[in-house]
């Protein structure tokens, strides 16, 4: 293909700004006004979109609450962001390995150096995604800036025809992905300070709009209690600790009585918590199953009256 042949690049991630036409002239101080600037109208492009972001999680929740899993699939910037997001809920709420599945154009190598051909690979996209058997259940993530990445594009169509819930989220607005997926969010964030470079604004409200999703499904799911990690994964000395605090905050118990009800539930805060409620250790998984994981609900169940809990 000729590059005259080459489809026109999208109009606003791919346009350039003529107020930037010198900015290699500039003081560094304007340099950082200016991106400062760009980065706080990324964050205004991603509060308009909160409507297309609460239809996505009301369509994502009931799935992921029957046992589905989360896909995130997208090539360069997108795709490292969004396995940025993907992998900090394991850590962060305790999410299952197993329930998260992290596509990248160019695969795990793609992480460390762009692998720029990698995003044209469509067969490659619809065959790594088809591995993975997607179901009515799974939420498939599709991230690019452009919203005409090839492989991203594929994977979602693929994942669609599969059933599972498709989410695109791209920076122009309108686009391939955003008519591909189920739902489209668009986060609209022009023209960059350097033109074309979309691992700045574009990338902020890219990051941005995951984060407000996966930590809203998270929340839903009850993974947080009264503004705190139950679920997170306790694996060194500084978590044990906040652990610890997290207890001593939701109970009201001592320090001691803490450590000895974390020690007896293998770490698990959430459950901590309910050893400190007085309720036995053998009870613990069927309240938690009838109250579909969420504290709340266990709580209201021994305290009717509507008590806070802490």
């Amino acid at each position: 293909m000729t590059l005259d042949a080459l489809p026109p690049f999208p109009t606003l991630t791919e346009g350039q700004d003529p107020r930037y036409a010198d900015v290699d002239l500039w003081p560094v101080a304007s340099v950082l006004d200016a991106l400062v600037e760009s980065q706080m109208s990324a964050i205004a492009a991603v509060r308009a979109a909160v409507p297309r972001m609460e239809q996505a999680v009301t369509a994502a929740l009931p799935r992921l609450m029957a046992g589905g899993r989360l896909f995130y699939v997208g090539a360069g910037t997108s795709g490292r962001i969004g396995m940025q997001d993907g992998v900090e809920l394991l850590p962060t709420f305790g999410w299952e390995p197993e329930r998260l599945v992290l596509l990248l154009a160019g695969g795990n190598d793609a992480v460390y150096q762009a692998a720029e051909g990698a995003e044209d690979r469509d067969d490659v996209a619809r065959a790594e995604i088809l591995a993975h058997d997607p179901c009515a259940n799974d939420v498939v993530l599709g991230i690019a800036a452009s919203g005409s990445t090839p492989y991203t594009c594929a994977a979602i169509g693929a994942a669609r025809t599969a059933g599972s819930l498709t989410i695109g989220i791209a920076c122009n607005p309108s686009c391939q992905l955003l008519n591909m997926a189920e739902v489209g969010i668009p986060v609209v964030t022009g023209m960059e300070v350097i033109s074309g470079s979309t691992r700045l604004k574009a990338g902020t409200a890219q990051k941005a709009t995951l984060n407000l999703i996966s930590t809203t499904l998270m929340i839903r799911m009850g993974h947080a209690y009264r503004g705190q990690m139950v679920d997170m994964r306790v694996v060194n000395d500084k978590l044990r600790r906040r652990a610890c605090r997290m207890v001593r905050s939701l109970t009201g118990c001592t320090e001691q009585q803490a450590m000895a009800t974390l020690q007896a539930a293998n770490f698990n805060v959430k459950r901590a918590v309910m050893l400190c409620w007085g309720i036995p250790a053998d009870q613990i998984e069927t309240l938690l199953s009838t109250h579909d994981d969420n504290l709340r609900g266990v709580f209201a169940q021994l305290h009717p009256s509507g008590a806070s809990g802490d």
